[in-house]
């Protein structure tokens, strides 16, 4: 069995890709309609409407009922970065075999990476990383994904890539969760940044030329925070960089471009069904950064756009105004 804790779009897509060589998974959903729906329908119709999920994913809206059948197996911890403290303080995560963490963000009051909160939370459990390019309905189908699974060492990395591999879904071992880590958060900040230039018209040219340069902002953030500067240039760095900056199936870029066009933070934050975490890690990345000494001149642009402190054209203003430079990470 695997337990998949999470019943958004992205937690049923990895539920379903768990299931997909028979595996039983039980899902636990916050809302007792969404696994009321996927048990008698087959269906996730709020946040995944239209994918049928197989007969192997059972849910649940109960963590104890997770915490009782879902002992010492791994644990897929699917929830928004924002809400993961408090979501460990109410469940018996010492249930689990190993703490995957699948959510992308820097929790906002801390600065603290995923891992860090979870640790505090569930002293000695192991814990481990999921991260990289893909998008949750690409997965539910089954269509085919390389991601990172971090872990303390190579050796666990290695042997939970086995027991997660499927035919969809390829996990590439690592054992540096920090640059796994700040790579899949930062990524949705920078997606913002892409949403706007697509929003505001400026051209593919200038959207290249973002990804490249906020490469190189992670890259540094990660190498300050104790990340390699070779794991960014993977799957969890550039892979997922690549992606979520590319398409408008990114909730984040969706974000962005509304921002691009000229609609105020708030009205193209509200009624949002899916959370863009882009837009709670930026204000905390932007103030990690300066903590570091870390130069992040494009991140910073998107929390001032989402503080309401510049405008879209303000932000290209003040980014190409800036003294130039060599291009080096």
């Amino acid at each position: 069995m695997i337990a998949v804790i999470g019943a958004g779009a992205w937690g049923t897509a990895l539920a379903q890709a768990m299931a997909s060589d028979g595996t039983p998974v039980l899902l636990w959903a916050r809302e007792a309609q969404v696994a009321d729906a996927i048990n008698r329908t087959r269906e996730n119709p709020l946040f995944l409407p239209g994918q049928r999920l197989g007969h192997g994913i059972r849910a649940t809206a109960d963590l104890a009922e997770l915490a009782r059948e879902a002992r010492h197996v791994p644990w897929l911890l699917v929830v928004p970065a924002q809400h993961m403290r408090r979501l460990m303080a109410g469940m018996e995560s010492t249930a689990a075999a190993v703490l995957l963490l699948c959510a992308k963000g820097i929790e906002a009051g801390t600065g603290k990476l995923m891992t860090e909160v979870a640790a505090e939370m569930a002293p000695g459990v192991p814990l481990a990383v999921l991260s990289g390019p893909s998008f949750a309905a690409d997965v539910a189908a089954g269509l085919p994904t390389a991601v990172t699974l971090a872990a303390p060492s190579l050796a666990e990395a290695r042997d939970l890539a086995k027991r997660l591999a499927r035919p969809g879904l390829r996990p590439y071992a690592s054992d540096d969760m920090v640059g796994a880590e700040v790579g899949g958060a930062i990524k949705n900040v920078l997606a913002i940044a892409c949403g706007v230039v697509v929003g505001a018209g400026l051209g593919d040219s200038a959207r290249a030329a973002l990804v490249a340069r906020g490469f190189a902002e992670m890259t540094r953030f990660a190498v300050a925070r104790g990340g390699r500067a070779e794991t960014l240039a993977g799957l969890s760095g550039l892979g997922d960089l690549v992606l979520t900056c590319g398409s408008l199936q990114s909730r984040n870029m969706t974000l962005g471009a509304a921002l691009g066009r000229g609609v105020p933070a708030a009205e193209a934050l509200a009624g949002r069904l899916s959370v863009a975490e882009g837009a709670s890690t930026a204000p905390v990345l932007v103030r990690e950064a300066e903590r570091l000494g870390v130069d992040m001149p494009i991140c910073s642009a998107v929390a001032a756009l989402l503080e309401g402190r510049m405008t879209a054209t303000q932000a290209a203003e003040h980014l190409l105004a800036r003294p130039l430079r060599a291009d080096e990470r």
